[in-house]
């Protein structure tokens, strides 16, 4: 079911963009009305990174007028296999000023403006209260409930995408739709997962095309409700994936049990990066990569375990660690190849997993175990700069 549109036409378009839009003003759909629509829209995408680099891209060339960006992050080298708003000479760059000349280069006519913040309760409210919809390319659950819950509380629509892999999904959500329908994302997800089950594109890696795909959809949707042309994926959940090349959309329900959100929360506490018990064990039993370093320097007698995968151990690793992967610990089937006549020390990319390994470890009666805060991240960053990060 079509929705009205989201935004009033601007008063007219000039010579210029009349011949820039020309192949959106041919489209009967579209015509002088949307593109109007268009130029008269105030749109903030949430993050610079995979789906906000081509959604920026896009929403620029297809007219939107104003253009907020939220990004604090600066421009990575490994953020290039995906992030095509940036280039090589933007490594080190504020990602938030490489996306707005990016932008600028693409369609001078659009007016930029930057919040390079983290986004959090403090301030979500001021940045997303100017804009008429906002789009959630992030790649975090505290984030994307925050963003969600903030929406609800403004009466605001939002387009929002997730990325994993060689799959993708998106969807709209709007809990004050006009037609009756509305819907949070709180209603397809009503909690997080527990912390540590779901990895992050950082720990999983995303198919670098994967973020064209979806981004293209979230600023067709966005298109959509700033006209009032099509039936938008509000109520529906759209899954891309990307090695059988399929589609499929699934119907979402309002959840009559979902509670009623009235205030923002801690978000962090709320989604946890890692589980309590993880959070008690690594309490007391961390050790920094200069520590390590210090430990296999003096010849201690030790057994280093990385906690990582096949595929990530194969990048870089520390020398001397024997690879056994966190879920192989958690489900207790490696518990036997771990010795326990001898100090034992854990390491993942950045600790996060290490730190659930080390829990189960602890359960399972190895109480010296402790487990390198930062990962091999830090041993890198701190002991050897030559090995690559990824």
């Amino acid at each position: 079911m079509a929705l009205p549109p989201l935004v009033e036409p601007a008063a007219e378009l000039t010579k210029e963009e009349v011949e820039r839009y020309s192949r959106h003003l041919i489209i009967p759909d579209v015509g002088m009305a949307g593109q109007k629509r268009l130029k008269n829209a105030k749109v903030l995408v949430v993050g610079a990174g995979g789906l906000g680099s081509p959604a920026l891209l896009y929403l620029a060339a297809a007219g939107v007028g104003t253009l907020g960006i939220v990004e604090f992050d600066v421009v990575d080298e490994s953020n290039l296999q995906r992030q095509v708003i940036h280039g090589q000479s933007d490594v080190g760059r504020s990602k938030a000023e490489s996306a707005r000349d990016s932008i600028k280069e693409i369609n001078p006519f659009v007016e930029v403006r930057l919040h390079e913040t983290r986004l959090d309760s403090s301030n979500v409210l001021d940045i997303f209260r100017d804009y008429d919809l906002i789009l959630d390319g992030t790649d975090n659950f505290a984030t994307r409930y925050l963003v969600n819950d903030a929406a609800v509380l403004l009466g605001k629509p939002y387009v929002w995408g997730s990325i994993f892999r060689f799959e993708g999904q998106a969807s709209v959500f709007w809990d004050d739709a006009p037609n009756g329908k509305g819907l949070n994302y709180r209603d397809l997800y009503p909690e997080p997962p527990p912390p540590g089950m779901v990895p992050s594109c950082a720990e999983g890696g995303v198919l670098g095309v994967l973020c064209a795909s979806i981004g293209s959809i979230m600023v067709n949707e966005a298109i959509k409700l700033i006209t009032g042309i099509g039936e938008p994926l509000l109520g529906r959940l759209m899954v891309y994936d990307a090695l059988e090349m399929s589609y499929r959309t699934i119907k979402i329900r309002k959840d009559p049990n979902s509670p009623k959100i009235t205030e923002l929360i801690d978000y962090d506490a709320f989604c946890g990066v890692v589980s309590d018990d993880a959070q008690s064990a690594a309490a007391g039993s961390t050790i920094t990569a200069l520590e390590l370093k210090e430990m296999i320097d003096a010849g201690k007698d030790f057994a280093l375990i990385d906690v990582r995968e096949q595929n990530e151990y194969e990048i870089v690793s520390i020398p001397g660690a024997k690879l056994i992967p966190k879920d192989r610990i958690l489900s207790g089937e490696a518990l036997s190849e771990i010795p326990q006549d001898k100090p034992v020390v854990l390491h993942c990319k950045s600790g996060a997993r290490s730190a659930e390994s080390l829990a189960a470890l602890h359960k399972a009666g190895f109480k010296d175990a402790v487990h390198v805060g930062g990962g091999v991240l830090a041993w890198i960053k701190q002991v050897d700069p030559s090995l690559p990060t990824y």
